[in-house]
């Protein structure tokens, strides 16, 4: 009896390890936006790596050996497109020798892709500065356009883990409530926004602007990407702006010395997750930018 119970006990420890354990997906998210919504999206079914932090500029970062090992050993890379990784994502992919992650592969997923972009430039030109040709790329700060991301995401999500199908629509239709949810709430407290008059900095702002109906009626930079100089900045005092908004990367001398000039307050708004405290998801990011410009608005 006893035999037969050891092996009876043996068999059943057999058979639980002959299931195979669903291993999980690993993302690499080039910027911190998207490890949030590639968490959100997927939960515990992936491991997720972040390329680059807040105060880093995407634009310039290097192809370092942890990132090409990253990358080596990634199911799925996660990035905004529209060239703002192009100096740097191209060497990892061709250093990191994996297939899957390739464009047209669909371990290569680009937000951009997925959104209509604003600031289309007609031709590129060098000399206009740090112009893209798809277009404006920081359409992060769109909620709005967000929501598209997700859904293509999760699909992409669904077609790389098809065993975990049911899941992530479950994590989608999750997210896609608390996230509509989340922009009629911001939208009803940004209202008395509209039509405020703003100085940016960078035209990183430029889809926020659109979401909440304000103006941008000048920028502190004379061309992206291009450090102002006092001329220019001359000509942004005679613009009447209820705010400058900057990040908290940018340079504040400029943005200071247009204050001092015409008393304009400077609002700091975070341009990632993780940017400034009370950001560390993307609820938290509108959050905060959301109640920084309405305490500005106040004052």
């Amino acid at each position: 009896m006893k035999c037969q119970i050891r092996q009876l006990a043996g068999l059943l420890v057999a058979g639980l390890l002959a299931v195979p354990v669903q291993a999980q997906l690993n993302v690499f998210a080039c910027e911190p936006e998207w490890a949030a919504l590639a968490q959100e999206l997927a939960g515990e079914h992936a491991t997720i790596f972040t390329a680059t932090h807040a105060s880093q500029d995407p634009h310039y970062v290097q192809a370092r050996p942890s990132l090409i090992a990253k990358l080596r050993s990634a199911d799925l890379a996660v990035c905004t497109g529209a060239e703002l990784e192009i100096g740097w994502m191209p060497m990892l992919q061709r250093r990191g020798r994996n297939p899957a992650v390739l464009p047209g592969q669909a371990g290569y997923f680009e937000a951009a892709q997925q959104v209509e972009l604003l600031e289309k430039p007609a031709k590129l030109d060098r000399a206009e500065g740090d112009v893209h040709g798809a277009g404006n790329p920081h359409f992060l700060m769109d909620p709005r356009r967000i929501l598209r991301v997700a859904s293509a995401l999760s699909s992409r999500l669904q077609q790389l883990d098809p065993g975990n199908k049911s899941a992530y629509e479950s994590l989608l239709q999750e997210f896609t409530t608390r996230w509509q949810s989340a922009i009629r709430r911001w939208q009803s407290s940004a209202e008395g926004l509209r039509g405020k008059r703003v100085v940016v900095h960078h035209r990183e702002w430029i889809y926020l602007l659109d979401w909440l109906g304000m103006q941008r009626v000048g920028s502190l930079e004379p061309k992206p990407g291009i450090p102002p100089n006092l001329a220019h900045l001359a000509t942004l005092k005679e613009q009447q702006a209820d705010m400058i908004i900057l990040s908290p990367r940018n340079d504040t001398k400029p943005s200071a010395w247009l204050q001092k000039q015409t008393g304009t307050p400077i609002v700091v708004l975070p341009h990632t997750v993780g940017a400034v405290p009370n950001s560390d998801d993307l609820f938290g990011l509108f959050d905060e930018v959301i109640r920084r410009l309405s305490e500005s608005a106040k004052t």
